[in-house]
């Protein structure tokens, strides 16, 4: 069995579209647990609607692909087309941000609202980042 932290996000009717996206998933996964979702300002494209983020710890018998691919299948169930522009606005995005304990979105080191999301989930997850320092 593994584990991930998938974040939520969402600037185009994100009240609906947060909660369409949780009973989804809800209904395909086990949820362990489940942050706050909080409302953040748009990064990257300035002139748009502010998001609401959160995140979900769920475990799950896929693996790592199989999980993201059902994940981007999820998107555009919910209206966001396949290779929409990463920064503009989106009815959802769905994002594997830890995968089994490591840190595995490279936007948990930019975002302060992600790593409080992540770490309200689970304490122990481990920053690549961090231990490639501790090496000799």
């Amino acid at each position: 069995m593994n584990t991930a932290i998938v974040g939520l996000g969402s600037n185009i009717s994100p009240k609906k579209n947060i909660q369409q996206a949780k009973e989804i998933l809800y209904e395909r996964f086990k949820i362990l647990r489940e942050s706050k979702f909080v409302s953040t300002k748009p990064v990257g494209l300035a002139d748009q609607a502010d998001f609401v983020n959160g995140a979900l710890l769920i475990s799950t018998e896929l693996k790592l692909d199989q999980l993201r691919s059902r994940l981007k299948r999820i998107e555009q169930d919910l209206g966001r087309p396949p290779g929409s522009f990463k920064y503009g606005p989106r009815t959802i995005d769905l994002d594997i941000l830890v995968w089994n304990g490591k840190v595995v979105d490279e936007d948990f080191y930019k975002r302060d609202f992600i790593r409080k999301s992540v770490l309200e989930l689970s304490m122990d997850v481990k920053h690549p980042k961090e231990d490639s320092k501790n090496v000799l």
